[in-house]
């Protein structure tokens, strides 16, 4: 139906928009402004596109974190754990992945292992709110088994990221599968303690050592560890 300059006005008056098909020419007589107005009536918006993890702020990168179902673990969870602490602190401490309580709980390292882990903070002249505290991992792996590497390889974008954002100082890593992980080598724990490493474009200083969990198994071991955390301790103002 072929409407005339002022129908096409009265109907836009009350705010009814004309359909017309795409391929009809603009009539000659239609101003600039009621063609641009039917083409935003007929056109959908676009998609927003999804926001890469490495582009992403706090609360972003935390509620991508906790609908993640990028591996299986998703299923089996209670919390995604993404992290406790200082989002600016000098210190990450970096673990595996949530054991039992932390996945109840949705935080790092509070079972027992969590408590010695604080009790080491402080007698380094730490507490647990001045550091910045994740895991490699962010879903519990059934009967705490160690992550598998597609497990790994969904995760770990995580971490790097929230590195990105906190721009630590030092990076204390403990226990065997997220020192390899971050310092990509199939070395063991012993190996690797002791010296410094670094990680990253940045260089950040990481110093490896023993998970708390395996010193409550082993605390004729502890000594070494608080050798590492004297290590880390020395490491700054480098």
């Amino acid at each position: 139906m072929s409407l005339s300059g002022r129908q096409r006005a009265c109907l836009e008056a009350i705010g009814i928009p004309r359909w017309v098909r795409r391929n009809l020419p603009v009539a000659a007589d239609e101003p600039a402004a009621s063609h641009q107005s039917r083409l935003e009536v007929e056109s959908p918006a676009p998609e927003p596109e999804a926001c890469p993890v490495e582009q992403m702020d706090w609360p972003r990168l935390e509620t991508t974190i906790r609908a993640c179902t990028a591996c299986g673990l998703h299923a089996g969870r209670h919390h995604a754990v993404v992290g406790t602490g200082d989002r600016q602190a000098s210190w990450l401490i970096v673990g595996e992945a949530p054991g039992e309580q932390e996945d109840l709980q949705g935080e790092p390292f509070v079972g027992r292992a969590g408590v010695l882990l604080n009790n080491m903070l402080v007698a380094a002249g730490l507490t647990r709110e001045r550091v910045y505290i994740a895991n490699v991992i962010k879903c519990r792996p059934p009967g705490n088994r160690d992550p598998q590497t597609e497990e790994v390889s969904a995760c770990l974008r995580y971490l790097e990221r929230q590195i990105a954002l906190i721009e630590p100082d030092l990076i204390l890593i403990v226990g065997r599968v997220a020192a390899q992980t971050l310092l990509a080598t199939d070395a063991p724990v012993g190996r690797m303690r002791g010296r410094v490493h670094y990680y990253g474009s940045r260089r950040i200083p990481v110093v490896v050592t023993y998970h708390p969990a395996y010193l409550l198994r082993r605390p004729i071991e502890k000594a070494k560890s608080w050798a590492d955390l004297k290590l880390a301790l020395a490491q700054r103002g480098r």
